[in-house]
Order: C-alpha cells, then sequence, then structure tokens
C-alpha cells in the first residue's frame, strides 16, 4: 500500500489547480505533480467540504469523530478495569494481588497501560513479576505451610510453636493463622466487650455488714443528698437513641435527664446539668454511677467539680452496685421500650419524657413513698420542712 501524500502537499497541490491559468486542465496539474488526476479530483471535493461549499464531513469534524471515538473506547476500557477489580476484591478467600488481574484483562484486550493507570500501578514491577511470577521467598513459604500442614494433621493438638521446622515463632503463627490451623487446645475467645477502666472514685454507698459482706445502701434524709445516675439504650428504625437520667434517692425523681442518638461524655454531662439547674443548690451531693466511660470522662470530672459535687462508683460487671437506677430503667423498658416497636428517635424521645413527666412524677404512686409520687412526696415534705422552721 502507498503511503499517504503529506497534508501540506496535498494543499499545494489544491491550491495550484484551483488557482490554474485558462486553457490549462486538472489532468495537466496531476502530470505535473506526479499524482494521478482521480486523486487530484478527491483532493478537489475533500477541499470543498472542508471549506464548506459542499456538503460533507470535514477533515476536523472527522479528527474530532475519531478522537472521541478513541476516548469512549478508553473509557469502556477503564471502566472494565474497575469492574473486574471489584469483583476480584469482593472475594474474600483470594490474595489481593493486583498482577494476575492485570494479565487476565490484558489476555481480554485491555492495554497494560491502561490498566496500570487505573489501579495505580507500576508497569515495571508487573513485566518484572510476568517474567518471574513465583518468588523464591513464595517457594520458601509453600514448603514451611506444607510442613505445618502436614504437623497439624498428625496431631491437631500441637501449636504452632510445636512443629520442629526451622522458622520463626512469629512465621509459623502467621502461616497458620492465615491457613486457619489453630490447635484443639487454643485459647478461649475473647469477647468484644471492652473491660471497663479503673474507678475515677471511691465507692461511697457501700457499706460491710456483720458477715464482711460488701453491700449497697441506697438512702438520703433529705433531697440532693445522693443521686444514681445510669445510661440506657432502644433501638428504633433510624438507629439507637440513648436516655441518661439521674435520680434523687430521697424522692425517686428524676432531677434531670438527656436524650442523644450518641452515647459520648456530653450526653452524661447534659444529664448533671439540666439536674443542676432544676434543683439549684447540689453541692455536697454524692452521685453515683457505674465504671462507663461517659462517667469517668475528664468532662465529667470536671462537671461535678465545678458544682462542688462528689463522685462515686460502683464495682465492675455488678448490676447490684446501681441496682435502684437499674430497677427505674426496668420500669421504662416494661411501660414504654417494649411496648411497639419505633419507627423514628422523635417518637420514642416524645414516648420516654411524656412517661417520665406526666406517668412516673405524677400518677405512679411508690410503696416506700407512702402511696405518693415523687412530686407529692416532695411537695409535702418540703412544706413540713418550711412549716418546722
Amino acid at each position: 500500500m502507498p503511503k499517504p501524500y503529506p497534508t501540506e502537499f496535498r494543499d499545494d497541490v489544491v491550491r495550484v489547480a484551483r488557482n490554474r491559468e485558462p486553457g490549462v486542465t486538472v489532468e495537466m496539474i496531476a502530470k505535473g505533480f506526479g499524482v494521478h488526476p482521480m486523486t487530484l479530483q478527491k483532493w478537489l471535493r475533500r477541499a470543498d467540504v472542508d471549506e464548506g461549499a459542499k456538503p460533507g464531513q470535514s477533515r476536523t469534524e472527522a479528527a474530532e469523530i475519531r478522537e472521541l471515538r478513541r476516548r469512549n473506547r478508553l473509557l469502556e476500557q477503564e471502566n472494565e478495569v474497575l469492574r473486574r477489580a471489584a469483583a476480584y476484591l469482593s472475594q474474600a478467600n483470594l490474595p489481593k494481588r493486583f498482577y494476575p488481574l492485570v494479565s487476565e484483562l490484558a489476555a481480554a484486550g485491555i492495554p497494560v497501560t491502561v490498566t496500570c493507570r487505573v489501579l495505580k500501578l507500576s508497569r515495571q514491577p508487573y513485566y518484572r513479576w510476568l517474567a518471574d511470577p513465583i518468588t523464591a521467598s513464595e517457594v520458601v513459604e509453600a514448603y514451611r505451610a506444607n510442613a505445618l500442614f502436614d504437623a497439624h494433621r498428625d496431631d491437631p493438638e500441637f501449636g504452632h510453636r510445636l512443629v520442629g521446622e526451622a522458622m520463626s515463632d512469629r512465621t509459623a503463627w502467621r502461616i497458620a493463622s492465615s491457613n486457619g490451623w489453630f490447635s484443639a487446645f487454643g485459647k478461649p475467645k475473647r469477647s468484644k466487650a471492652r473491660r471497663p477502666g479503673p474507678a475515677v472514685h471511691d465507692d461511697l454507698c457501700a457499706v460491710i455488714d456483720q458477715g464482711g459482706r460488701t453491700r449497697h445502701v441506697f438512702a438520703a434524709d433529705g433531697p440532693n443528698e445522693l443521686w444514681l445516675t445510669d445510661i440506657t439504650e432502644h433501638k428504633t428504625a433510624e438507629g439507637k437513641l440513648y436516655l441518661c437520667a439521674i435520680k434523687d434517692v430521697y424522692s425517686n425523681r428524676i432531677v434531670g435527664y438527656s436524650i442523644d442518638s450518641r452515647m459520648k461524655s456530653r450526653l452524661a454531662v447534659q444529664a448533671l446539668e439540666n439536674a443542676v439547674a432544676m434543683r439549684g443548690d447540689v453541692a455536697g451531693c454524692v452521685v453515683h454511677s457505674d465504671r462507663g466511660s461517659q462517667f469517668r470522662s475528664r468532662k465529667m470530672i470536671r462537671a461535678l467539680s465545678r458544682h462542688r459535687m462528689v463522685g462515686s462508683m460502683g464495682r465492675v460487671g455488678s448490676s447490684g452496685d446501681n441496682a435502684a437506677m437499674e430497677s427505674f430503667f426496668a420500669l421504662l423498658q416494661k411501660n414504654v421500650l417494649d411496648r411497639r416497636s419505633w419507627t423514628t428517635r422523635e417518637q420514642l424521645r416524645i414516648a420516654m419524657v411524656t412517661w417520665i413527666e406526666r406517668t412516673y412524677h405524677r400518677r405512679r404512686r411508690q410503696a416506700r413513698l407512702g402511696r405518693l409520687t415523687p412530686i407529692e412526696f416532695e411537695t409535702i415534705m418540703n412544706t413540713t420542712a418550711a412549716l418546722a422552721a
């Protein structure tokens, strides 16, 4: 196939043919430039189309279409690379090595350059891997894995430290762990729950009885002497909702609470601030809680110090150390939370607030208060104290 004529040469021939003198034919000009007359006629028609004198596709438009087709083909290749890479990474049982994927895509017709650019890989290491796919270290690890498998099959009671192979304990553990080979007497799995941290306050509600056993006494001779606090949670269709409540032991009244969608330290701090705003002078009041991180936070400690209150904390994993508060949450669970399923957090929030303020405080009579509600008990006791004064 003959080489195409240069663009500049063709433009010059067309220019000469258009400006030829009278009596000079196209065939004569074609012969003078050494081209076929039909070729020159084609060039003249193409020039008319490029200049818009005749209908048709110009060279500029043709170049743009070729460029668009090229870019479209490139985008299709990149999308195919991303699709195959996502499917490859979703297979949890395969090692996440991209070089075999690059080879598979290259066999499917996608250039290595495109694949490496999309996956942000260097081509030179890939070509080195392609020349030598299995390295010496991988061969050594394969032999070690076979030895570990044979030892585990012979005696499953042996752990990775007792296989007798020439390798470090860490290497043996890594190979055995990645393949799921564990001793029959393996260590029990630990729970995902984190162990509570150390207490930042002493347990001021604990007393030792005559038998030497520790028990908790939740009693107060007046308001704002002993408060109990804890956090409960309940799920909705939108997610969990958390309630931090503070109860005055003297009247069993919920003197402050805070409700939020996240269980952070600010939840406990806000509940304490609300309680202080409702009760006024609370200096010297003991605030008893469990060892939750919210109550051990620096923000909570600073809030107690700011209001001149005293902190108290129970033991780890002992619900009886805060039994009086747990009993309130049990009532809330039975009367509100478990009565129905909740669609939104706002619905559950309104239900909890309504039950606390309207039912628990003003309607539910308690035997310990002489069959009075917490509001009635405080009203009567405060009036009596005022008259006595």
